[in-house]
């Protein structure tokens, strides 16, 4: 990956439009490698934001398709999403190949984040069963969620960091391998327990209680609340709470899990003293969903969505839930006949696991596979 120092040769003209563009950057020269200069060729721009835009380039050396992420950079600052991305490497989170700065004729500094190229959002494709009337098939809702709670616990127990703005739009799919890969990190930091955070963070269906109540010392469990809306979304191809503002928010959120308790509030915002909130009974769990929905898809969201952080189960808890068993039987298979892409190949997000938890999420015959024996009695692992 370039590092700053490598980043020197910008030669893109930042002005006029992206598409068509060649942008030629030199990586290496560091250790005694080799420079080499690399070209990619912008060819659509695939979202646009406050933070710049994302395009699909090809590199015109290898052939390889990438998507670049061109945000304004303030020359007094280090860019913090660039920090965060050098630290994580995981096969559901999204990975950055390297990094370069350009600059447009009016001097203005841009950071391009070259990245994995990955053709689909989840947002995507659950407009697509919305648009067809049709209900997501409940081995993708069990596939997806599930890449997104291990992408989850690497990122909090390994890197430390908190996405703070999970949702469909910032988990992309591979369409063909159903692999499936958390991005944008532009707001994304390492929470230090005691310092505070901006409550006004994450998108409002997504936006856990506690932020709404203007805490300013949250937890990652605000990423588990933003899953367990995920979540929810898969299962009823709408949104769960889809409110118009935050006042609005709070009450679509009360309406399913009812008024929340003085004790719950001072939970999730110990500051939070006005209290006056219409007394509603929380709405019972089966009756959100459908009737055919399995009752372990429910009792996981109820595990998700809870008022207290501290409640909520963590990434790794929810991998291990019932929901996903069947993700770890021999011979599940896609609906196409296809195997699933590989879930149990897992980094360092099972080293604060118990033996328990580790054992139930490497089913006994991925342990032969392994030739792991030493997993398959608790008391045997080291």
């Amino acid at each position: 990956m370039a590092d700053d120092k490598e980043m020197a040769d910008p030669v893109m003209d930042g002005n006029g439009a992206v598409t068509g563009h060649i942008i030629s950057t030199t990586i290496g020269g560091k250790n005694g490698e080799p420079k080499q200069t690399v070209s990619y060729m912008a060819e659509r721009v695939v979202g646009t934001g406050s933070f710049g835009i994302v395009f699909q380039a090809k590199c015109l050396e290898t052939g390889e398709t990438v998507a670049i992420k061109k945000v304004l950079q303030d020359r007094r600052y280090k860019n913090r999403e660039l920090q965060l991305m050098r630290t994580m490497d995981h096969p559901n989170v999204v990975s950055l190949k390297h990094c370069f700065f350009s600059t447009t004729s009016k001097d203005e500094l841009f950071l391009n984040l070259v990245m994995e190229y990955v053709p689909e959002t989840m947002y995507k494709v659950v407009k697509h069963y919305s648009n067809t009337n049709q209900r997501m098939p409940l081995i993708y809702v069990k596939l997806y969620t599930y890449q997104i709670f291990r992408g989850l616990a690497y990122m909090h127990t390994v890197a430390g960091v908190c996405h703070r703005d999970l949702k469909p739009q910032n988990v992309l799919v591979n369409p063909l391998t159903h692999q499936v890969k958390i991005c944008d990190f532009g707001s994304a930091k390492v929470l230090v327990k005691g310092e505070a955070n901006i409550s006004y963070i994450c998108s409002r269906f997504y936006r856990a209680p506690e932020l709404i109540f203007g805490a300013t010392e949250y937890t990652n469990s605000i990423d588990i609340w933003s899953a367990g809306c995920v979540l929810a979304e898969l299962l009823l191809g709408q949104p769960l709470f889809p409110g118009e503002n935050a006042v609005g928010q709070l009450v679509e959120i009360i309406k399913v899990l009812g008024t929340p308790t003085r004790e719950e509030i001072r939970c999730m915002n110990p500051n939070y003293t006005d209290f006056r909130f219409p007394q509603i009974k929380a709405h019972p769990w089966h009756k959100v969903f459908h009737k055919r929905m399995p009752p372990e898809a429910i009792d996981l969201a109820s595990r998700l969505l809870q008022y207290s952080p501290s409640l909520r189960c963590t990434a790794i808890e929810a991998c291990a839930h019932p929901f996903f068993d069947e993700l770890r039987e021999p011979n599940v298979r896609m609906p196409n006949g296809h195997p699933l892409p590989p879930i149990f190949n897992f980094k360092q997000e099972l080293s604060g696991a118990s033996p328990e938890l580790i054992n139930k999420l490497i089913p006994d015959h991925m342990k032969r596979q392994m030739g792991l024996q030493f997993f398959a009695s608790p008391e045997g692992m080291t």
